[in-house]
C-alpha cells in the first residue's frame, strides 16, 4: 500500500491540538484495517491516520474508536503497547535502521531505532523530548474501563531525528501504521500496510508500504486541501462518532 505525505508549511505556526482538528477536518484519513491474526486476535477497532510534513516536522493523527480504554505506562520508554496503544515505524530509504515511535492514548511514548528487533537504540531524554504529543484522553493513567471509547492523538516528529532534510527530501519513505493493545480484555494487533508473519510482530520493514513526499506525476494528488468530495472518509467523522459513543 501507499500514501501521500501533504505538504502544510503551516502547521508550524499551530498548538498542536489545533493541528489535530486541522489534520482531522481537511486532510484524507487512511484506515488501519489489516487484521493479520485473526484466528487468535480477531478484534479490529476503527482507527484511522493522517500523515502531514511541515517545513520541520512530521505529523501524525491517530483516531480510534475502540473497545476498552487503558492507559496504565506513564513514563516514557515503558511497554506501551500494552496499553491502548498507536504506532508509527519509518524507514529512510538507503538507511538499514529503522525508526518505531509507539504512542498509548495518554501519549506516553516508547521509541527507539534499529536495524534489527534485538538490537535497538533506545532514544535519548532528549530526543523523546523533541517529539510533541497531544492527546485528546489526557496525560493521567487511565486504569482499564470497559466499553467504546472515541479518542485520538497528535504527534509532531522533527525530521532531522530521523534524519531527513527539510530542504531536500526524497521521493518517499517507508512505513507502516499500526493499532494494538496487548493486555487489554479485546488484545488486537492491526495494521495498515498488511504483515506475513506466523505471530504478532510490528518490526517487519519487509511489510512497509511506501509514503509519498512526492508520488509519481501519473497518481500525484493535489497538494492543496483536500475537499470532502475526494476523501474516503468524511471531514470530521471522529466528531460524529464521538457525539455517539461518548469521549472520555
Amino acid at each position: 500500500m501507499d500514501c501521500q505525505i501533504i505538504s502544510l508549511p503551516q502547521l508550524d505556526k499551530m498548538p498542536l491540538r489545533t493541528v489535530g482538528e486541522y489534520l482531522d477536518s481537511n486532510v484524507e484519513h487512511q484506515v488501519i484495517a489489516s487484521v493479520n491474526w485473526s484466528e487468535e486476535f480477531p478484534y479490529k477497532p476503527y482507527t484511522t491516520f493522517v500523515i502531514a510534513v511541515s517545513g520541520t516536522r512530521l505529523y501524525v493523527f491517530f483516531s480510534v474508536i475502540s473497545n476498552d480504554l487503558r492507559a496504565v505506562n506513564t513514563v516514557d520508554l515503558s511497554p506501551v503497547a500494552d496499553d491502548s496503544c498507536v504506532e508509527f515505524f519509518m524507514q529512510v530509504p538507503g538507511n538499514d535502521e529503522y525508526w518505531n515511535f509507539e504512542f498509548n492514548c495518554i501519549g506516553t511514548l516508547n521509541g527507539s531505532h534499529r536495524i534489527e528487533r534485538p538490537a535497538p537504540t533506545r532514544l535519548t531524554q532528549s530526543e523523546l523530548s523533541s517529539i510533541e504529543r497531544y492527546a485528546a484522553c489526557g496525560t493521567e493513567p487511565i486504569q482499564e474501563q470497559e466499553g467504546t471509547y472515541c479518542w485520538d492523538l497528535t504527534v509532531s516528529i522533527p525530521l532531522s531525528l530521523v534524519g531527513l532534510d527539510a530542504d531536500n527530501l526524497p521521493e518517499y519513505i517507508k512505513g507502516n501504521f499500526y493499532k494494538c493493545a496487548g493486555k487489554t480484555a479485546h488484545r488486537h494487533y492491526v495494521s495498515w500496510n498488511p504483515i506475513n508473519a506466523p505471530k504478532p510482530d510490528f518490526h517487519r520493514p519487509d511489510s512497509f508500504g511506501t509514503l509519498w513526499f512526492k508520488a509519481p506525476k501519473e497518481v500525484e494528488p493535489s497538494r492543496e486541501v483536500i475537499e470532502t468530495s475526494q476523501i474516503n472518509e468524511p471531514k470530521g467523522l471522529k466528531k460524529v462518532f464521538c457525539k455517539l459513543f461518548g469521549r472520555r
